[in-house]
């Protein structure tokens, strides 16, 4: 039993860079994608799409094992260190040197949303929601996503749009997280009784709506632009909806709200910085920086 916790911690640091492979890989088959053309079409026929897609699988195989052998207080600070897999990853094969700022700020943020996902850690709540319960904090959720898609498909340049692109791609994610406790307890009375509640197909549609819109993401600007802002928004758009619905409450009080509040600040900030300090640079070309690795 004493080996469990080690397993554990490979297994999540394993998932974290299949993730992290898999963010690149789709990154990359999405920014050669022109946007005139139909993304999706494109996707379909590109093996480095599909090949991201085989990765997030075996991600999400190493996370779920990760969990079955160690707490979520262990696995999930550590499948953020996809963020800084990804970083590195995708300067390789895109060209771009990262600036030793960008890595200050990947590495705050990471450290940040660990510390929003331990302290915060909600307790399980109802997932049985009654339909008009979800009405009011699921309009305001997918209000602040079509607020972000919006922005994300005017004209900014490429690195505000991939960061409010990627934001409302996890907004959604959020989403289909907050139905996904449901309709897994639903898979023990039968296929009928999984198909015939509404929450089913309202994470069907979140997580469709989030794959595109992060597909969208990559598309038109940097990871470093797109995967911070989808990291962050999907654990608070879950949690917003968990509290709000879902009777779930933070573990914390006092220090542990300020520490909350801090840390999503920190997160806020650093998404922001990244997607300004890598978004305005060009394959073989370093933004201004104060100091370059």
């Amino acid at each position: 039993m004493g080996d469990l916790p080690l397993i554990s911690i490979i297994c999540a640091l394993a998932a974290a860079l299949l993730f992290a492979c898999a963010s690149v890989a789709q990154q990359r088959a999405a920014s050669a994608v022109a946007e005139d053309e139909a993304l999706v079409a494109s996707l379909i026929r590109s093996p480095r799409w599909w090949a991201g897609l085989l990765g997030d699988g075996g991600g999400y195989v190493m996370q779920a094992l990760a969990l079955s052998l160690g707490s979520v207080l262990l696995v999930q600070p550590l499948i953020v260190s996809s963020l800084l897999f990804a970083l590195p990853l995708s300067a390789k094969f895109s060209g771009i040197r990262i600036t030793r700022y960008a890595w200050t700020c990947a590495v705050m943020l990471a450290i940040a949303l660990a510390v929003f996902l331990v302290v915060g850690d909600p307790t399980e709540g109802n997932s049985n929601a009654a339909f008009s319960d979800w009405i009011a904090p699921l309009a305001l959720t997918v209000g602040a996503a079509v607020v972000a898609t919006i922005a994300g498909l005017s004209k900014l340049d490429a690195g505000w749009r991939a960061l409010f692109l990627g934001a409302a791609a996890g907004i959604f994610f959020g989403v289909a997280v907050a139905f996904t406790k449901y309709v897994t307890d639903l898979l023990g009375h039968g296929l009928v009784g999984v198909l015939s509640a509404w929450q089913t197909w309202a994470l069907i549609a979140s997580g469709a709506v989030g794959v595109y819109l992060q597909q969208r993401a990559f598309q038109v600007g940097p990871l470093s632009a797109s995967l911070p802002a989808l990291t962050i928004a999907e654990p608070i758009a879950a949690i917003f909806l968990g509290m709000t619905v879902l009777d779930e409450r933070l573990r914390v009080d006092g220090p542990g709200i300020a520490l909350i509040g801090c840390a999503v600040a920190v997160m806020i900030f650093t998404t922001i910085a990244l997607s300004r300090s890598q978004g305005r640079e060009t394959p073989g070309v370093t933004a201004p920086s104060p100091v370059v690795s």
